[in-house]
């Protein structure tokens, strides 16, 4: 059964087409208007072999914060709805990624309560166009329409492109374990039954 999901959400603010497969091969189709958070969501779908198609136009002339809010929030529904009922996957997925000077550490619960852990100071307040200050505000807005855990933790780094691509791509193989096939079970990873 496949695991894809599409969604569009318009606001006043933005309007956002978002589509996922889950099983796919790293494929990416991004334009949100803001370069370098595309070329973070290219490499969350390449490091996770996921294939993601994300067309965003939002009020960048207000500033970027609409438009990576919505974005998560968006693509947050799409892992939810992918997923699905959540049977015979892993739940739990979690990586440690190195990208030259930065260290990230990226765990992921996938148990539909949302929660999220997010310790990182960044030296500079903006790479390229992307305000530093809404990569948080990126994993809140996922880590709450999903329904999942998301502990992020900086363990190392002084340089916020770094700093930030590693966090994107550790998010990558966090969730990618997650909601991966865990051969001794059918069901749902819990004692309750169900997430």
């Amino acid at each position: 059964m496949a695991r894809t999901s599409k969604l569009k959400r318009t606001t006043k603010e933005t309007d956002i087409r978002v589509e996922l497969n889950l099983d796919g091969n790293g494929n990416a189709s991004i334009d949100t208007g803001i370069g370098f958070f595309d070329h973070m969501l290219e490499g969350f779908a390449k490091h996770g072999f996921f294939d993601l198609d994300c067309k965003v136009t939002g009020d960048l002339q207000v500033d970027g914060h609409h438009t990576v809010e919505d974005t998560g929030i968006v693509l947050g529904n799409c892992i939810k709805q992918a997923v699905g009922d959540k049977k015979g996957i892993r739940r739990y997925g979690y990586f440690i990624l190195p990208m030259d000077d930065a260290l990230a550490l990226c765990a992921v619960d996938l148990c539909g309560r949302p929660y999220l852990n997010f310790e990182c100071e960044f030296p500079t307040e903006r790479v390229g166009y992307l305000d530093t200050e809404l990569v948080r505000e990126f994993f809140y807005a996922i880590s709450y329409s999903a329904g999942m855990n998301l502990h992020i933790k900086l363990l190392a780094g002084t340089n916020s492109h770094h700093m930030i691509e590693a966090m994107f791509k550790a998010f990558a193989k966090a969730l990618d374990m997650a909601v991966s096939a865990e051969p001794r079970t059918t069901e749902v990873l819990s004692t309750k039954g169900s997430l």
